[in-house]
């Protein structure tokens, strides 16, 4: 912010130049820069009428944190990177000068000036902007827990993402690790080859059990799920109940799948194979296939699609040909996105928390990578997430026919 304005008296005489210096910080990635101007200039006067103009607080740098605490630059850097070698003493001592000063790190300029890097990488290929959005905030919000910056690399298809694209983008931007999104995740090839060449990995992927290839995961359990979505359309006293797939390339569709399947087989309900349709994770797919179904001489009476998406366009098919919801048609969907919330009747589903999913797999990377950081090892062991039956208005016992 430039300085208020001056005024010059004439009937001051020159005095005698002086040596003026001006130190300003100059923000350079993790250090302030101290930039020395020197000039010959005469003392002018202000006059004093004039209202200074406030000027903005500099930005605290790491030296500003270690004279407040005390310590050297080195000590500040070891507390900020959690150096567990670093006394309690005085790691309270630089937290307490870092909060008061509101010192904030770069995360990116930490990574390039140091041996270690502070930032990880987002890896996925899926269409669903709603899981997307819900799991870039999850693994955002713990690289801000922990300090760390985060980088989002979309794939355009799950082949697109080649073992050397990744390994480039690695090495391009310094990162600490990857955490991969399905499909990404469930290539096991490339999983695998990630980790030959060193790259520390966290996989989300739909799975019951433990996959059990020495790659550690974060698992949704999507099979139980589907399990108690169709169970509670089965205690409805619905029997006609079709499945409608995703993508076939996708775990979570495989999975989905064999808990529908689980459900009709434990209450003895016989499956018809007409009422199986494959297709894709969207709206207007579930719309087609719904269209298709109602126009069978005997139709389901009970449609459970693969996500939300799937079952809003199943919605809108049962209205198109004037079938009431749910009396006609019980639909369930799955995920829990805003499309189970805004159709009317709001669809009963299985509610998946992606946003903590996104954040529990990011979190488990950034601690997997300080331990081999340390060169102590580490056994974080399995940990799982199970999406929870939501009943809504789009379920209920079959009408009479």
């Amino acid at each position: 912010m430039k300085p208020s304005p001056k005024t010059k008296t004439a009937a001051t005489p020159p005095a005698k130049a002086v040596k003026a210096t001006r130190t300003a910080k100059a923000p350079r990635p993790g250090k302030a820069a101290e930039i020395t101007e020197a000039a010959d200039a005469a003392p002018e006067r202000i006059d004093a009428t004039e209202e200074p103009r406030a000027v903005a607080p500099a930005r605290a740098s790491i030296r500003d944190v270690a004279e407040a605490a005390g310590v050297s630059l080195k000590t500040v850097s070891r507390v900020i990177n959690e150096d567990a070698a670093v006394r309690p003493e005085m790691r309270e001592r630089v937290r307490q000068a870092i909060a008061a000063l509101n010192y904030q790190s770069d995360p990116l300029a930490r990574s390039l000036r140091g041996t270690h890097s502070f930032a990880l990488g987002l890896v996925y290929s899926n269409p669903n902007a709603h899981y997307l959005v819900s799991l870039q905030n999850g693994v955002l919000s713990a690289c801000r827990e922990q300090g760390y910056g985060l980088q989002i690399h979309p794939c355009s298809t799950p082949a697109h993402g080649s073992i050397e694209e990744l390994l480039a983008l690695v090495r391009r931007s310094r990162l600490a690790g990857l955490v991969l999104a399905p499909p990404m995740s469930e290539q096991r090839d490339l999983v695998q080859a990630l980790a030959a060449h060193g790259v520390a990995v966290i996989r989300i992927v739909s799975a019951g059990d433990d996959p059990r290839d020495m790659q550690d995961c974060v698992r949704v359990d999507d099979r139980r799920a589907a399990h108690a979505v169709t169970e509670h359309l089965i205690q409805l006293g619905h029997s006609r109940i079709s499945f409608l797939w995703g993508e076939g390339y996708y775990e979570s569709s495989v999975q989905r799948y064999a808990g529908y399947m689980d459900a009709m087989r434990d209450y003895g309900v016989e499956v018809d194979p007409q009422l199986v349709l494959e297709g894709e994770f969207n709206f207007n797919s579930g719309f087609r296939r719904a269209r298709k179904l109602l126009a069978m001489s005997a139709p389901p009476t009970a449609v459970f699609g693969s996500n939300d998406e799937i079952a809003a366009g199943v919605l809108a098919a049962a209205r198109s040909v004037g079938f009431d919801v749910p009396s006609d048609l019980a639909i369930a969907g799955f995920e829990d996105s805003p499309f189970s919330q805004l159709t009317w009747p709001p669809l009963t589903t299985a509610r998946q928390d992606t946003v903590e999913i996104g954040r529990r797999a990011a979190l488990r990377l950034i601690e997997r990578v300080r331990h081999a950081q340390s060169g102590r090892p580490l056994d974080l062991g399995a940990e799982q997430f199970t999406p929870e039956l939501v009943v809504r208005g789009s379920a209920a016992p079959p009408r009479r026919r």
